[in-house]
């Protein structure tokens, strides 16, 4: 998957060895890096310009990037994708990312390569530079504050029913493969299917049970939409 060229990255990072590596794998490839060495100084930075991505290490100095990605979801006017960088692979710390409000997540070591598709996995999603909320027919998504409603009324969802939600949302109007679900919310080790379905389950039941009309729709043999005109 190409790289879309042009875009203005920030990589908070305290490794200078792969700091330096990232920038001369993706700077090549017609992007723009700036970077932080601690958390307080990188949210300072993403807070004071309009980056299109940021590259976040999770064990930083001052601020981790936990804490950094909450500030940055908090305080920011504008939603900019976080991609989190971190040696930490259990399914827990990567939930923790993803509460925090990161967009992706690449346990290290990892291909340069892949980072560079992730990063255009990232860019290509309509959300760069919009405002926190996300808006399709009756449903409402609050990025900054992970809320949910539907005509109206707050949907209490889990952190795993909310993050599927979201990439679905996200991906409208296109259909979501399972396998690009499944590893967006899980990474590089996926659980078992029935997982999956599980909590499609459970999603349906809070988003459509209560409602006249389902609006999260399986495509047999791809994935999911929402039927939604928006």
């Amino acid at each position: 998957m190409p790289v879309r060229p042009g875009l203005d990255i920030l990589l908070v990072e305290d490794n200078d060895a792969l700091a330096r590596n990232i920038a001369d794998y993706l700077e090549p490839l017609g992007h723009r890096l700036d970077f932080a060495v601690d958390g307080r100084a990188g949210l300072r930075l993403a807070l004071d310009h309009p980056f299109d991505l940021v590259i976040l290490d999770v064990a930083l100095p001052h601020i981790d990037g936990i804490a950094l990605c909450r500030a940055l979801r908090e305080r920011a006017s504008r939603h900019t994708p976080v991609l989190m960088l971190t040696a930490r692979d259990t399914l827990d710390d990567k939930l923790r990312g993803f509460e925090a409000g990161a967009d992706d997540y690449l346990t290290k070591p990892f291909a340069l390569a892949e980072l560079a598709a992730r990063c255009a996995a990232l860019a290509q999603r309509h959300r760069l530079g919009t405002d926190h909320v996300l808006r399709l027919g009756p449903l409402e998504i609050d990025r900054r504050q992970a809320a949910v409603r539907r005509e109206g009324t707050a949907l209490r969802l889990t952190p795993v029913s909310y993050r599927i939600l979201l990439m679905i949302a996200e991906a409208h109007p296109r259909t979501l493969p399972r396998f690009e679900l499944s590893r967006g919310v899980w990474g590089d080790d996926p659980p078992d299917s029935d997982a999956l379905r599980s909590h499609i389950h459970l999603l349906r039941q809070i988003l459509d049970k209560p409602f006249a009309d389902a609006i999260l729709r399986t495509v047999h043999g791809v994935g999911f939409r929402l039927a939604i005109d928006a």
